[in-house]
């Protein structure tokens, strides 16, 4: 079937679109620059520009599918304008997708909406499942605000899983590619205090997932895209240094990263003990569950 992919030229959305051709799907993505993103996705894969003014609303009508990866990176210094576009371009994305649905004679079945862990807020301890409540910090409300969109496409029938993402581990990619530098440099090591907790996911399991909700029919509402082993942070950079045959000793300081990131270092400083409940009980086996596998998958 076609499968409309917003957010389809990241780390993420590539080998999202790869994974649905092997499956046998008919992957469109949809990207603002759509000339530009044609050298970073499979030559099989389709490409249209769905910026203003672009005839893209006829590819929803007919698709059986909607992926929506969409959205301004979140690991940069959070100014006003920047918070703003974070939030704009999340909740934007959803509503001109619902607008696009609606107006289709053939609406797609399903929309799998990614969100993040920062739903749940800054936890030190305890477990957190797709039943604990949401936080109430800026990722908190902008996750809220952009799974509050998702669920508006329910009212048109369509059936609607939103996605809460963990800390995906990929060398192309997110936190562990701007980790690997100072390892490779025998300067690596944890990032603040070492306990905070990770909810991480493998790269290819957060894709196998992505792909089981979409084809899933029981598969709805709120999901964690984490895998089932959290850790904390000092054991994820033991872990790190071992893939790598390096050491791992060499903190990067609390105070640097803030000097660095400003408020947006909670991202990295704070953690969350998060569970893949739904996912395991839907019957979803993670390929990569623990992190020490997964690391040595990804780097070795």
């Amino acid at each position: 079937m076609r499968v409309i992919v917003t957010g389809g030229t990241g780390f993420i959305g590539t080998k999202l679109c790869e994974r649905l051709l092997v499956k046998g799907h008919d992957p469109v993505v949809l990207t603002r620059d759509a000339s530009r993103s044609r050298d970073h996705v499979h030559p099989r894969v389709k490409v249209a520009s769905w910026a203003e003014g672009a005839p893209w609303e006829a590819l929803v009508d007919g698709a059986g599918a909607i992926v929506n990866l969409s959205g301004e990176v979140v690991a940069q210094r959070w100014t006003a304008s920047v918070k703003e576009r974070i939030v704009k371009s999340r909740v934007g994305a959803v509503e001109k997708l619902y607008a696009a649905i609606e107006k289709a004679k053939l609406r797609p079945s399903v929309l799998v909406n990614a969100s993040a862990i920062g739903y749940y807020g800054v936890h030190d301890d305890g477990e957190l499942t797709e039943a604990s409540p949401a936080g109430h910090d800026f990722l908190s409300e902008t996750c809220t605000r952009w799974e509050e969109a998702a669920k508006k496409v329910e009212t048109l029938g369509v059936r609607v899983v939103r996605v809460r993402i963990g800390i995906v581990l990929s060398p192309d990619g997110g936190a562990l590619a701007k980790m690997l530098p100072p390892f490779q440099a025998f300067a690596g090591g944890p990032i603040g205090s070492g306990k905070q907790w990770m909810s991480w996911i493998h790269r290819d399991d957060l894709v196998d997932l992505l792909v089981f909700c979409l084809e899933n029919e029981k598969a709805t509402g709120a999901i964690n895209g984490t895998a089932p082993a959290p850790v904390r942070m000092n054991e994820f950079a033991t872990a790190v240094g071992n893939a790598l045959s390096r050491p791992s000793f060499l903190p990067a300081p609390a105070f640097a990263v803030k000097l660095l990131l400003g408020e947006a270092a909670t991202i990295v400083l704070d953690g969350q003990k998060v569970l893949p409940k739904k996912a395991q009980e839907l019957g979803f086996t993670f390929r990569h569950p623990e992190v020490q596998g997964a690391l040595r998958d990804l780097l070795s």
